[in-house]
């Protein structure tokens, strides 16, 4: 059995809506290769906790609403505390999809948009806001954000915020990328199409499986280990220079 080092050793990261589906994918791989997880979860502390137990408790379960505004700074700061001081990348994991159609009333649009951007983007910028000046002040660090296909081509009427919030975030990341680099701190953002998730089975039972893959050229989703394996090597070392790339992961759905 080989000793050497895995890819991540040493390392604690941050995963927002680290719980189930992707983020909890991205943990488990993250912990294969060596780093410990801060488990983010709004309501789902059993389901946090049992995937800390899954992967050997070498982590931590951390609560954060991050539809709230004080949400994201208040995160932070427990993560920081239950790490000991130090955390060396965060991934913006956590997202909603609101189906808001265009007909809908006034009020009712304006609360989607909003509530969608808080959750999808606001709170992800308060995040690197305060992860870059963690990492300024520890020699560097990497933001991983979670985007979206549909930042890149556009999405369906009746869930503009989500495209939108997403495509907002994929800017956010390239503008990190541009303006922190030279201090250490590497910003990437990860644009999947379908993901096979709970919210990619919901479409299915609406619409079919066939419906759901008949853009896709690989012909299937991509499955949420593939999309953990790419957000850890774009967190190994030797990666820095993907500073400020979008990594499509849609099967050819969207080729640019």
């Amino acid at each position: 059995m080989s000793d050497s080092p895995r890819p991540l050793d040493g390392q604690t990261v941050l995963v927002t809506g680290g719980s189930g589906g992707i983020g909890a994918a991205i943990v488990e791989q993250l912990v294969a290769e060596g780093a410990k997880a801060l488990i983010h979860y709004s309501r789902d502390a059993q389901g946090a906790q049992q995937l800390l137990d899954r992967v050997g408790g070498k982590g931590w379960i951390v609560q954060g609403d991050l539809s709230d505004e004080a949400g994201p700074e208040s995160l932070w700061r427990a993560a920081l505390e239950l790490s000991g001081g130090r955390i060396h990348a965060l991934i913006n994991n956590a997202g909603i999809r609101t189906e808001i159609p265009l007909e809908s009333p006034s009020a009712q649009w304006r609360a989607a948009w909003r509530r969608e951007f808080q959750v999808n983007f606001f709170s992800a910028a308060d995040l690197c806001r305060e992860a870059v000046t963690h990492f300024r002040a520890h020699g560097g660090g990497r933001i991983i954000n979670m985007a979206s296909r549909a930042a890149q081509r556009g999405y369906a009427a009746d869930a503009l915020p989500y495209g939108t919030s997403k495509a907002a975030l994929i800017n956010l990341t390239k503008s990190l990328a541009r303006s922190v680099a030279g201090e250490g701190i590497v910003a990437v953002a990860i644009a999947p199409g379908w993901v096979r998730t709970d919210m990619a089975e919901q479409f299915i039972a609406q619409h079919g499986e066939a419906a759901a893959v008949a853009d896709i050229p690989v012909g299937r989703m991509a499955s949420p280990s593939e999309i953990a394996e790419l957000v850890a090597f774009t967190l190994r070392p030797s990666q820095a220079s993907l500073n400020g790339a979008t990594l499509d992961v849609n099967g050819g759905s969207y080729i640019r």
